[in-house]
């Protein structure tokens, strides 16, 4: 049976996937930096005689094609990875700690990168079982707007060939490891940055009357902006407006000229994404010229909702279970990051599903984006296989069609 023959498979492939993943792991490299990690890559697929070629500067493109004859009407799907880590500093004391100061893979994107290789490799060894080709994308610049997806997609990745569907997986602490998670629909939010400049004037903090206040202007606009998710938004749906950043550069007695502020707006609608963007540009502008200031303001729109193919993905999760055993796949509930596979989901047939990377009783339960983040590497074998799985069980349905 086709499941059997890819666990054997990925039994054989386990270490060496578990040497990626610690390699990249020691050597992470920030957005559109992944110079090390592209040609690391690259090195690997060229020792299995793939061909690829690259994009968006470190990105890479890789192409199987099916031997298969017997079956007809072939079609393209493709694979995504990311590839680029966070400026945090590894708090883990572990044998692969990032050997790169102030830079971790904290999200998991050494896991997804080591997981498509392995995943090219089985696939290989499996091309008389299909017909169609597999295009596989490893991408950089997920974690900065306006993401890798985007340039990716500007330089045609999603042509010659075209992918029918396009199919991503992301690591998920929360979840134990052996088990994946599936959402139909909207899944994912959209991502946009605030960036404010309240302009005022600055003095002697006895004398308030004197001066124009950023500080409390910037408190107050803080608050009101804050309406237009609990008073404008209908309650249905899914919205988050957070503010991370403030610096007012004074001291206890001195009142600044001026008040930085950077927050961040999300939501699961994109229609309700676009009048909200309105609302808040009104509300800063009327608030702080209310108070006699005036401001700079930016409103930096970045990745889109995340869409989940209904059918699509209805269909991998049947599949996953088949797999995996029903027990180890779960219905997942909206999330309100931002991942820039949106960008693919926007183009074609998309399913973005999370692997399960968690292992409460060996402590490996920090969340994403953490100095402590890591995952049990058992779930390595899950990512490999299962992927593999998925493209092969909807290659082999797209022949029949």
């Amino acid at each position: 049976m086709l499941g059997e023959e890819i666990k054997k498979l990925v039994e054989e492939y386990y270490e060496d996937t578990i040497k990626h993943r610690r390699h990249l792991h020691q050597y992470p490299e920030l957005s559109f930096q992944e110079k090390r990690t592209s040609d690391y890559i690259a090195n690997q697929l060229a020792s299995l005689g793939i061909s690829f070629e690259r994009k968006a500067d470190t990105g890479i493109i890789a192409i199987l094609k099916g031997t298969n004859a017997s079956l007809h009407a072939p079609k393209v799907i493709a694979l995504r990875a990311d590839m680029d880590a966070l400026p945090i500093q590894e708090m883990n004391d572990v044998a692969y700690k990032s050997r790169n100061s102030g830079v971790m893979h904290a999200c998991g994107h050494d896991v997804h990168t080591a997981s498509l290789l392995s995943v090219v490799r089985i696939l290989q060894r499996l091309k008389d079982e299909f017909s169609g080709t597999i295009k596989f994308i490893f991408q950089p610049a997920e974690e900065k707007i306006p993401g890798g997806a985007k340039k990716m997609i500007e330089e045609g990745v999603l042509e010659d060939p075209s992918p029918k569907y396009v199919l991503g997986q992301h690591t998920m602490p929360e979840l134990q490891v052996g088990k994946v998670g599936f959402h139909s629909g909207n899944y994912m939010a959209s991502s946009d940055e605030l960036y404010i400049t309240v302009k005022g004037k600055g003095g002697h903090g006895a004398m308030p009357h004197l001066n124009i206040d950023p500080v409390t202007i910037a408190c107050q606009l803080i608050s009101s902006l804050q309406q237009v998710i609990s008073r404008m938004a209908k309650p249905q749906v899914s919205s988050a407006l957070s503010f991370g950043k403030l610096i007012a550069d004074g001291a206890a007695n001195v009142i600044p000229d001026e008040v930085k502020i950077e927050g961040t707006f999300r939501t699961t609608d994109e229609d309700w994404r676009q009048r909200a963007h309105e609302k808040i540009e009104r509300l800063v502008y009327s608030t702080i010229e209310g108070f006699g200031a005036s401001c700079e303001f930016e409103l930096r729109k970045g990745y889109p909702v995340l869409f989940n193919d209904n059918v699509l993905t209805k269909e991998m999760k049947a599949h996953a279970a088949s797999f995996l055993g029903r027990e180890n796949v779960v219905e997942l509930d909206t999330w309100m990051a931002a991942e820039d596979f949106a960008y693919y989901s926007k183009e074609r047939p998309s399913c973005f599903y999370r692997l399960g990377t968690g292992n409460k009783e060996k402590g490996i339960n920090s969340a994403l984006h953490t100095p402590t983040f890591d995952v049990d590497e058992k779930s390595l074998k899950v990512s490999i296989g299962l992927m593999t799985y998925l493209t092969l069980k909807k290659l082999k349905e797209n022949d029949r069609d």
